[in-house]
């Protein structure tokens, strides 16, 4: 395989990862709101109904941005970087990998990666673009399951490190297909294929975990051709990290299928993140990447050494 095709096969396949991720992750992004009360009588669809609403509405608020750390790891290896949700775009600087520090020649060359958004307003606009296509899809998604699956409640457990806030009763939810549901576009036909269950805060409405499985293969498309395996694997934690105000702490990936109908793909990946610490929310991208560099020393040692819990 010439080189250029391997970049271009490893590009499709972050695309399909990344995309896949949001997709499945039901819009785990910061979410905040008045805390509410909930009961196991409270009717599944229902309290799904007021989480979505939630997840929807913590979407469109722009007040809450982080620093935060992630590493990712997969079969050849980890990366740690440091991000910033910015008014322009997220930010993102690598620190480590397999737990150790860039070396200076590494560092330079991550370093002039990130500057170029700054440097050259149109791969920002690039950048800016694809992340709001991206949260349009997955909103897309959110809008659609109180509709898309059936729910059944079978038991609580408690909100954990990691899982939700702490202490808070997490009702599970088990969640299949909805035969009478037609998606809309191809976009929502992967729910189709999903079963799995869900952990909902009882007290805040909070999308706490997900956990679930392609028990059948499912198409994509968003300009790529292909599908996922059945048997693809997922799981996604969400905890609060500030006053109502929740992360994603975790996520973890398994699928196979094809790209282009006949490219062999595989995502294996598990990524963790921690470290979260609210941040201006004006921001501009060029003050992120100043404060990135800032933070780096100390928040690049806390990864160094440690290694990754898996789910």
């Amino acid at each position: 395989m010439t080189d250029a095709s391997s970049s271009a096969r490893n590009t499709i396949a972050r695309h399909i990862a990344q995309t896949s991720a949001w997709i499945l992750l039901l819009a785990t992004t910061s979410v905040a709101g008045q805390p509410a009360r909930g009961s196991p009588s409270q009717d599944p669809v229902a309290l799904i109904r007021k989480a979505v609403q939630n997840e929807i509405k913590s979407a469109n608020n722009e007040s809450a941005h982080f620093l935060f750390r992630g590493t990712r790891t997969t079969p050849r290896g980890s990366t740690t970087k440091l991000y910033v949700e910015t008014k322009e775009a997220t930010a993102g600087l690598t620190v480590a990998y397999n737990g150790k520090s860039l070396t200076p020649e590494q560092r330079r060359a991550e370093e002039a990666r990130v500057e170029r958004f700054v440097n050259n307003p149109e791969e920002l606009k690039k950048k800016r673009e694809q992340e709001h296509q991206d949260a349009e899809r997955t909103l897309r998604i959110v809008r659609a399951l109180p509709d898309a699956f059936l729910f059944e409640y079978v038991g609580e457990e408690q909100g954990s490190d990691g899982i939700g806030r702490a202490g808070d009763p997490l009702v599970k939810l088990n969640f299949r297909p909805n035969p009478g549901y037609r998606p809309p576009s191809r976009v929502e036909e992967v729910l189709a294929g999903m079963q799995g269950h869900v952990l909902v805060d009882a007290v805040g409405y909070r999308i706490a975990s997900i956990d679930g499985t392609l028990f059948k293969d499912v198409t994509f498309g968003w300009g790529i051709l292909g599908h996922l395996d059945r048997g693809g694997h997922f799981v996604v934690h969400q905890q609060e990290v500030g006053e109502n105000l929740w992360e994603i702490s975790s996520m973890s990936l398994s699928f196979t299928g094809k790209i282009l109908l006949v490219k062999n793909l595989s995502i294996v990946s598990t990524e963790v993140f921690s470290g979260f610490k609210q941040v201006p929310s004006d921001l501009t991208f060029a003050q992120a990447l100043d404060l990135l560099k800032k933070e780096e020393p100390s928040m690049a040692g806390d990864a160094t050494g440690s290694k990754l819990a898996h789910n």
